[in-house]
């Protein structure tokens, strides 16, 4: 499945309008915020992205980032921006060609922004040991539309947090099924290659996080995926597929459930392009200036991170109040309604 991917994304795909499906291409409104960053990356790396969301959390200003599957470079030069002269990002990709186009164009945008912060490596994300890369030396780690190329997950969760420093957080988006896939959908070159035959079940995946440290997953945004093609959308019947963004925090201790211990946040409103409030994840939008409830692993997501001090902290783990109310295990993403318009790539 390596060659089969390096092949795909080196050859076979020329630029972004090659692509068979909206899987592997950002249906997500574009932030203003965003505009003015993606205007100073080269043309050509625009070109040949294949990203399916918007993998840019807040607050990397100094932070030192790792992209798995960076691809033409794109988001390693939107994120370079947005860690600043302080903070560095490295990319990691398997595919020639696309480093190629990635690092020829180091010197522009070292111009472009003032300073030179990005680094590419060539490497598999399932085997990063062999880049010699140090034990938690990164505060955020991304990738977009990446993992579910890979024919070994389990080692690229498993890298991941062997890289992330505590209460530092994989924050990617991939894409997703609502069911497991049969093997001959698996195995079809064309699928894979379109981010569909390597997408897991969802729930398998929050199980997988799980295994591998990242005790409580966190759902940010999703959006389900067209298949415009005929002859893919007959081979895969039934399935449906989601792009989602989720953001996996490297913290010991997390609770299996969301445990109520009558702990409340209050947000300052003092992130940089969060000033009204602050997202962190599609079930906490927590408002600048007011008391919010939250479960024990919520609480330590922001107060054990790099939000910290953004944040004022009520309570602490001395009682116990029961779950809070919606803990539970079913399909987490948006079911599209059945006279909406069927979204097309942007």
């Amino acid at each position: 499945m390596h060659e089969s991917v390096q092949n795909y994304y080196g050859k076979v795909l020329q630029n972004s309008g090659d692509l068979k499906t909206s899987a592997c291409c950002d249906l997500s409104s574009m932030p203003a915020w965003l505009k003015p960053l993606l205007a100073k990356v080269h043309p050509e790396v625009s070109a040949r992205y294949y990203g399916c969301g918007l993998v840019a959390p807040a607050l990397l200003e100094g932070c030192r980032v790792l992209d798995l599957g960076s691809g033409s470079g794109r988001d390693c030069y939107v994120l370079a921006q947005l860690v600043g002269a302080q903070g560095s990002v490295l990319g990691v990709d398997m595919t020639a060609e696309q480093l190629e186009l990635a690092k020829a164009h180091l010197d522009y945008h070292a111009e472009q922004f003032g300073y030179a912060n990005v680094e590419f490596r060539q490497g598999y994300i399932e085997d990063l040991a062999t880049l010699e890369l140090a034990d938690a030396s990164f505060d955020v780690i991304v990738s977009n539309c990446v993992i579910n190329l890979s024919p070994d997950k389990d080692s690229v969760l498993r890298e991941a947090y062997r890289l992330l420093k505590p209460g530092g957080e994989l924050y990617f988006s991939d894409v997703y099924a609502d069911r497991r896939l049969a093997a001959e959908l698996r195995q079809d070159e064309v699928l894979y290659g379109e981010c569909l035959g390597g997408a897991l079940y969802w729930n398998d995946f929050e199980n997988l996080a799980r295994r591998h440290g990242f005790s409580d997953p966190r759902l940010v945004e999703d959006r389900p995926i067209t298949v415009d093609d005929p002859r893919l959308a007959e081979k895969l019947g039934d399935a449906r597929f989601f792009s989602a963004t989720y953001r996996l925090f490297k913290l010991d201790g997390l609770e299996p459930a969301c445990e109520d211990h009558g702990q409340a946040v209050i947000y300052q409103g003092s992130i940089p392009g969060a000033v009204a409030a602050f997202v962190l994840d599609k079930h906490h939008r927590i408002e600048t200036g007011r008391v919010f409830p939250v479960c024990g692993n919520t609480w330590r997501m922001l107060k054990d991170s790099r939000f910290a001090a953004h944040f004022q902290f009520i309570g602490d783990f001395s009682r116990h109040f029961g779950l809070f109310a919606g803990c539970g295990g079913s399909l987490p993403f948006d079911q599209p309604s059945a006279t909406a318009a069927a979204a097309s790539c942007c």
